[in-house]
């Protein structure tokens, strides 16, 4: 095929799957200096579905609060306008994404595996000191979200990447380059540069096969680049010495970890997998 861009590929998705309207509301209110608490609370007020959801994360075993949280004034108060933000951005997402479906891939499997390296990038950005993890988690959650957009555009060939990948276990992107012209952190990128989506987040997708690239951003593009090595590990039947050499050495520089962190991070994100896909996909049933 002849080779394409991220942008071109984006383009061809656009009139299938768009971003609520509440979430860009929400995204103008936090980014809007003079707004306050407040204001976040009543735009979150304004979609009854939405006030569920984030009641329920935030009553969940995930954040761990001692007392039942009521109202959506209490969760922005405990959590704050950014950890609202990043929970409305994670749930708004895949709402976006709801309604497509792919030959090349299950959804209910797509969640799962994305929802399974945004714990392990919580628990990798938890032993590197982050304060705001959960942060992180979006953006594992979000991390391979370039491939919804090119099973939808060049479904062949990103079948025939994935058959050559779990041939010759080569790393996917360069494969993908190879045959499209472009890979899925490329392409997840240029959805959320047109979807204005934060910097970093946008930094750590596109980056994060390649962390010594890294601009503005390195600590979290060095977590979402571990926890995507060891969620391919965890999800296929590659052993660590696999996917050790896949782990680029600037990540374990710039993260201050080393490989004896495979252990843990899979565990815990493997007893936490139920319960937030429970959490933030009530009607689906694990399958992956």
């Amino acid at each position: 095929m002849t080779p394409t861009t991220p942008e071109e590929l984006v383009s061809k998705t656009t009139d299938l799957v768009s971003l609520p309207d509440i979430y860009i509301r929400l995204k103008a209110v936090v980014d809007d200096p003079e707004s306050s608490m407040v204001d976040v609370g009543n735009v979150v007020s304004q979609d009854p579905a939405l006030i569920g959801r984030l009641l329920k994360i935030a009553n969940s075993p995930f954040f761990g609060f001692p007392s039942k949280i009521e109202t959506i004034t209490r969760a922005v108060s405990l959590l704050g306008t950014q950890q609202i933000h990043d929970l409305v951005l994670a749930t708004t997402v895949a709402e976006a994404f709801s309604g497509m479906s792919s030959n090349v891939v299950s959804m209910e499997d797509f969640w799962s595996k994305s929802i399974r390296c945004g714990l392990m990038c919580r628990q990798i950005a938890m032993k590197c000191n982050v304060l705001d993890s959960e942060r992180l988690f979006v953006e594992g959650m979000l991390h391979d979200i370039g491939h919804l957009i090119m099973y939808q555009a060049v479904p062949e060939a990103s079948q025939q990447a994935l058959n050559l990948w779990q041939a010759e276990r080569r790393p996917l992107h360069l494969i993908e380059r190879e045959i499209i012209g472009c890979d899925y952190a490329q392409v997840g990128a240029a959805l959320m540069q047109d979807w204005h989506f934060p910097p970093g987040l946008i930094e750590s997708v596109r980056y994060q096969n390649e962390p010594a690239a890294a601009e503005q951003f390195p600590l979290e593009v060095a977590i979402m680049h571990i926890a995507v090595r060891l969620a391919e590990m965890d999800s296929s039947d590659m052993t660590a010495e696999e996917t050790g050499p896949f782990i680029d050495p600037q990540a374990w520089q710039v993260t201050g970890l080393s490989d004896n962190i495979f252990e843990s991070v899979c565990t815990a994100a493997a007893k936490q997998l139920d319960a937030t896909i429970s959490m933030l996909f009530p009607n689906q049933r694990r399958s992956a």
